[in-house]
């Protein structure tokens, strides 16, 4: 058997022991889209462990269980609109891309333009077309394509940014860590009203590398 799809056999029954996946059309989105071709070359044998790994720019990509977490958490459907703050390596938005098919769109917004251009490259040599990188500043959202049926943000916040409010739809969810006292926590709102949200979930224990921008760290 393949090394790599061995290891990823054995990443998944690992996050399924521990209940960090649950869902099977997650589990088939992260399979559609191989850790180790997200990893700089170095770190390619550690790609299925669960743990993050460094991009380079003090930037990581997430790991796995978290991944599979907030993916479970934002509750994707065929044809969403979905934006992503922080595209890092891209493996997140490529994990999306699979869930919202042909007739939805990922738009994720990178901070670092090294690595924005890292995660087109990424994305291309997988044959993801449903995923736009744009260069700026996530920590306002993104205007320009709003409204979305959800807002994911791969960094931790101070905060649920106004702006992510105001840019996703009715009924959306907008899934992200937020600063804490020691450990950052894990939190799902979903938007209810013009400015109202009410919180479905919250799970404290968590670390993230920092948002940056106005309105981040």
């Amino acid at each position: 058997m393949d090394n790599k799809k061995a290891g990823m056999d054995s990443l998944i029954r690992e996050m399924r022991a521990k209940g960090n996946l649950k869902s099977d059309r997650v589990e088939e989105a992260m399979r559609s889209a191989p850790r180790h071709l997200f990893v700089p070359e170095k770190s390619k044998d550690s790609a299925y462990s669960d743990s993050p790994l460094s991009i380079g720019h003090g930037q990581t990509v997430s790991q796995p269980s978290v991944v599979a977490k907030m993916t479970e958490f934002l509750d994707v459907e065929t044809g969403d609109r979905i934006l992503e703050i922080g595209a890092g390596s891209g493996w997140q938005s490529a994990v999306l891309s699979h869930l919202v098919g042909d007739t939805g769109k990922i738009y994720t917004i990178e901070v670092v333009e090294e690595l924005a251009e890292q995660a087109r490259r990424n994305l291309k040599d997988v044959d993801v077309e449903n995923v736009e990188v744009l260069v700026g500043d996530g920590s306002t959202g993104m205007e320009e394509h709003a409204p979305y049926d959800g807002i994911i943000c791969t960094a931790v916040s101070p905060r649920v940014q106004e702006e992510w409010i105001e840019q996703v739809k009715i009924g959306g969810r907008i899934v992200t860590p937020v600063s804490g006292m020691v450990l950052h926590n894990l939190v799902v709102v979903e938007k209810v009203g013009e400015s109202e949200t009410k919180t479905v979930r919250k799970e404290r224990g968590y670390r993230f590398v920092k948002l940056k921008g106005e309105k981040g760290f």
